[in-house]
């Protein structure tokens, strides 16, 4: 299974850039953030109060997204989970070299950390309760919902918004949701100059179990789903995706239900391309209409799923440029 896959399930090239590697705003800046002195109080995605003395500079990432979001925050974290993965399939913030590998997304390694000595350890819900228990010994920790198919861009931008609280890079925060706020606007005009609003897309992935290709549907509760949608397209998937990522799974005899669509997707070289590799002589793949019509596209590798804005905006350049050139 890929490397990608969160439990059993789990939008940028013009990643907002904004410098200032610290974690604390000067007075010019308009940040919001208090001075070190002053104690900063979050509530996390579990309901737990967490109380920092100030400003967090030395935090350690325990998932890809969360990571992204304290790059762009501008806060380069002192420990991040599978660092070369990330820099593989999240290139949209790439994190700084040297930054300390802490294990695996699941199980990072509690004794790693605490040599850092952070201040801060930002996790999602994905993590295990046990695991979370573990990390609360050995520094503060925020929590934020990994997913949520109900309102996927909304948890991105609470989660960032948490994030920049903690950190003291609140303006910051505001910025890049702003900066996402017109990528998606100026994507959905693209669009509708190309004469493609209400155009059917399918965006998947897929990997490959004992020579078998499972292809993962982004339904419209899926983060890139919800782009989509925001851009003006119609999502084509109609099967039910699962309440957190809003992904669901089909073989690719289920691909003959779509019709004909504009079908993208997303691989990664380190893993291959199943629809290029398993599919390619694959009979039912050949008659898909989409197949024929040459309307399938593989978008560049380093676009995470599920990641933060500057995932998003990456994949919003992406599919743009795809569908209108």
């Amino acid at each position: 299974m890929r490397r990608h896959l969160v439990a059993a399930a789990v939008v940028t090239a013009a990643a907002l850039s904004l410098a200032a590697c610290g974690t604390t705003e000067s007075a010019s800046s308009g940040d919001t953030a208090s001075p070190a002195s002053k104690k900063i109080t979050v509530t996390d995605a579990t309901g737990t109060k967490v109380t920092l003395d100030g400003p967090a500079t030395k935090v350690v990432g325990t998932e890809w997204s969360v990571l992204e979001n304290l790059v762009q925050l501008g806060v380069d974290p002192v420990g991040a989970s599978d660092v070369k993965g990330y820099n593989s399939y999240d290139t949209a913030e790439p994190l700084k070299s040297g930054t300390k590998d802490i294990g695996t997304r699941g199980e990072p390694s509690m004794d790693t950390i605490a040599s850092l000595s952070p201040d801060l350890i930002v996790a999602t819900t994905d993590l295990s309760a046990s695991a979370l228990k573990q990390l609360r010994k050995v520094a503060p920790v925020i929590t934020v919902k990994s997913a949520d198919a109900a309102d996927q861009i909304g948890q991105m931008t609470k989660n960032l918004d948490m994030i920049a609280k903690a950190t003291g890079t609140t303006a910051k925060a505001t910025a890049i949701e702003k900066q996402l706020d017109t990528k998606i606007a100026e994507g959905k005009q693209k669009i509708a100059d190309a004469g493609l609003t209400g155009s059917k897309i399918a965006f998947a992935d897929a990997y490959v179990v004992s020579n078998q290709v499972t292809v993962r549907a982004y339904t419209s509760g899926s983060m890139l789903g919800a782009v989509n949608e925001e851009l003006g397209l119609k999502n084509a998937w109609t099967l039910k995706g699962d309440g957190a990522y809003g992904l669901a799974s089909t073989d690719v005899e289920g691909l003959t239900k779509l019709g004909d669509v504009q079908f993208a997707y997303e691989v990664n070289d380190a893993d291959g391309d199943p629809f290029t590799d398993q599919l390619a002589k694959n009979s039912v793949w050949k008659s898909l209409p989409f197949v024929k019509d040459d309307k399938v596209h593989r978008l560049h590798d380093g676009i995470w799923m599920f990641g933060g804005p500057a995932a998003a905006e990456s994949y919003i350049d992406a599919i743009v440029d795809t569908l209108t050139k």
